[in-house]
């Protein structure tokens, strides 16, 4: 069964590291931890919190709510710590998901982004997503590299555990998109 979270406000930057990994995080900004736990439960969410109050609770302490204390204080670390914890993959479905609203993003043609991108984005790429809530358009130039790395970093800082095939040794992601 796929791993899904709910991060507290409190581990925002962590909601955007999973997401870049492929797992569906909600991030909840309300301060209303009832809410929070009822989202968590009717989804079948983990709660992922710095808060070591909430994780002394009744339904935390039973089990019957799943729920992770980040004790890192950096995002990179922070999700080191869910993958150990939870033996996830780092490159479970890379960049598939929206980093903002958590959607899945949508195959895009070149034609369909013209005007929606710089000009040189344009001339020099060929894949692109974008997201159908937000309409952020996504593509593989020096941001999506420098991020493939940071997770290439992460994976050999863990011994190379929690990895998958779909990062080859020249650390291109195979996404499935053409």
């Amino acid at each position: 069964m796929e791993s899904k979270f709910l991060a507290d406000d409190n581990v925002g930057k962590l909601a955007r590291w999973l997401r870049m990994v492929g797992y569906d995080t909600l991030l909840f900004r309300q301060k209303d931890d009832d809410q929070m736990i009822k989202t968590a439960l009717s989804e079948g969410r983990v709660i992922l919190t710095k808060d070591s109050q909430f994780m002394r609770r009744r339904l935390v302490t039973s089990g019957r709510l799943k729920a992770i204390n980040i004790t890192q204080d950096d995002p990179k670390l922070q999700l080191k710590q869910v993958v150990e914890t939870l033996n996830l993959n780092y490159h479970f479905r890379p960049f598939s998901l929206c980093l903002e609203c958590n959607q899945e993003l949508m195959a895009r043609g070149k034609e369909e982004v013209q005007n929606r991108v710089p000009t040189h984005v344009f001339e020099t790429q060929t894949q692109y997503m974008e997201c159908p809530a937000c309409h952020r358009i996504y593509w593989r130039g020096t941001h999506w590299q420098a991020m493939v790395n940071k997770l290439r970093d992460l994976q050999r800082s863990d011994g190379g555990n929690h990895t998958s095939s779909q990062c080859s040794s020249t650390g291109e992601l195979n996404s499935g998109v053409d």
